[in-house]
């Protein structure tokens, strides 16, 4: 059974792929948004927790109100998910006039001074369409980090699809891929990595939309050991086909405290700059998993809980690169439709 659910899973990705791309635009956009509105109406387990996670973001919010902002939302996800299959057929110049970047600055000039640069993101909006613009507008490739799937060729597929875009991407497996996204970053290069969910015991506890979560410390460590800059950035998308975005400042290193004091503020400084991005454009967060403490088990303390959905993510975006042994992990995840 399990390897005919591999098979299934398998077949309807390289469906996408190979089917969805050949699509003109205006039909893509029209099919992703009625698969978005059908599973929209099922009301799965999936739309029910993205609502829960939008009354965080949005507390005071009406029940019409976040069942509006669901449906927007689900709308948005599929159309990532209508962007990503057609990615590999865009031109270079579709690439390059698909996204807006805000503040770009902050970027090019870490790069220009040669230290070395880290980019963290939520899930929002596309974060492949940024990778390929990054790679094809600033012709600047970087590395990140991929689980190995399964089954494995469709990890093989996502490997060759992200690798097509110009990334280069590492398999999670121990600490090697920590130490390797280390030497990119001393030697000038750019890492990318998903980072608000990381809900394994070595997270950092961070405070996010007034509620207590974990996210990785990979971003902040990566940083202080190789002196990169860590720059968080949020996606979104507004009524043209044109994707929005914006470079947030850097994440400073605090001047005193121990490592792990210094990471903790690191992580607390990007989780507010992810919710800055979220507050402002809701319905471009793609999170479809439990995020906060309080939902893994109301019977536990926070740390307590390992169960699977502790770790579980979604196939497509970046995953875990993991630090040393004394270290949280470099974290972001899969997506699934």
């Amino acid at each position: 059974m399990t390897r005919l659910r591999d098979r299934l899973v398998d077949g309807a990705y390289a469906a996408g792929w190979s089917t969805v791309k050949k699509l003109p635009e205006a039909v893509a956009v029209r099919l992703g948004r009625t698969v978005a509105d059908v599973a929209w109406k099922r009301r799965g387990k999936g739309v029910r927790r993205l609502e829960g996670n939008y009354a965080r973001v949005l507390p005071d919010a009406t029940p019409e109100r976040l069942a509006e902002l669901s449906r927007a939302g689900m709308r948005s996800y599929l159309r990532y998910w209508m962007e990503s299959f057609r990615l590999p057929a865009w031109s270079a110049d579709r690439v390059r006039g698909g996204f807006a970047p805000k503040d770009l600055h902050h970027l090019t000039d870490g790069l220009a001074a040669g230290r070395g640069v880290i980019l963290a993101l939520p899930h929002m909006a596309n974060w492949d369409l940024a990778g390929a613009w990054v790679t094809t507008e600033l012709r600047t490739p970087f590395t990140t980090v991929a689980e190995r799937l399964k089954p494995e060729s469709l990890y093989d597929r996502f490997v060759a699809y992200r690798e097509g875009l110009g990334m280069e991407v590492l398999p999670h497996s121990g600490g090697s891929a920590f130490g390797t996204l280390a030497r990119r970053l001393r030697d000038g290069g750019l890492v990318c990595l998903v980072a608000e969910r990381d809900l394994s015991s070595s997270g950092v506890e961070v405070r996010f939309f007034g509620e207590a979560t974990r996210m990785p410390a990979g971003p902040a460590l990566l940083a202080q050991q190789t002196g990169a800059a860590l720059l968080p950035v949020t996606l979104w998308y507004d009524d043209s086909p044109v994707m929005q975005g914006r470079v947030h400042p850097p994440v400073e290193v605090r001047a005193s405290g121990t490592r792990a004091e210094k990471t903790s503020a690191m992580t607390q400084a990007m989780a507010d700059a992810f919710a800055s991005g979220i507050a402002a454009h809701p319905e471009d967060w793609h999170m479809l998993q439990r995020l906060w403490l309080k939902d893994l088990d109301p019977g536990k303390a926070p740390g307590e809980h390992r169960g699977p959905d502790a770790a579980a993510g979604h196939p497509g975006a970046p995953e875990t690169a993991a630090a040393p042994r004394d270290a949280a992990p470099v974290t972001s995840e899969k997506r699934t439709p």
